[in-house]
């Protein structure tokens, strides 16, 4: 009895299996459909590549760290400059200059990083060339 009930456990967890698969595959025709659906005019229609919504995001971030870098250098300066001879003083304004740099470069790698990875996979090269790498990824997983 017991290898009864584990083979008719077993027969409905793959239905189960099954039908949840089928059912993911047309939930996500359906989301894609309704997105394309909701973008207005205007949107931009891809997330990744050399326009997409992706690289703009990181291209503004890169630029708002590198304008707060260069206010945290020149503020260090001006403390370095003010300290007076103080030793504290000066510790703290070199501390902030270091910090400063420090960031710029960890942002610029971070940059790079993300462009090196995007180049890699092919995403980054045109928008056509990306929206076929993206086609064939989600026919590979379909």
């Amino acid at each position: 009895m017991k290898i009864f009930t584990k083979k008719v456990l077993s027969i409905i967890t793959s239905i189960c299996v099954a039908t949840t698969l089928c059912a993911g595959n047309v939930m996500a025709l359906s989301v894609r459909e309704g997105a394309e659906a909701a973008r207005a005019d205007g949107m931009p229609a891809e997330l990744v590549g050399i326009n997409g919504v992706f690289t703009q995001i990181t291209n503004t971030v890169l630029y708002i760290v590198g304008i707060i870098s260069v206010v945290m250098l020149v503020w260090g300066g001006l403390r370095y400059i003010l300290s007076g001879g103080d030793s504290k003083k000066i510790t703290d304004a070199k501390n902030t200059i270091l910090y400063a740099i420090i960031g710029l470069i960890i942002a610029i790698l971070a940059y790079a990083i993300v462009n090196f990875i995007l180049n890699t996979i092919g995403i980054q090269n045109t928008p056509e060339e990306a929206e076929n790498a993206l086609i064939l990824l989600n026919n590979h997983f379909a």
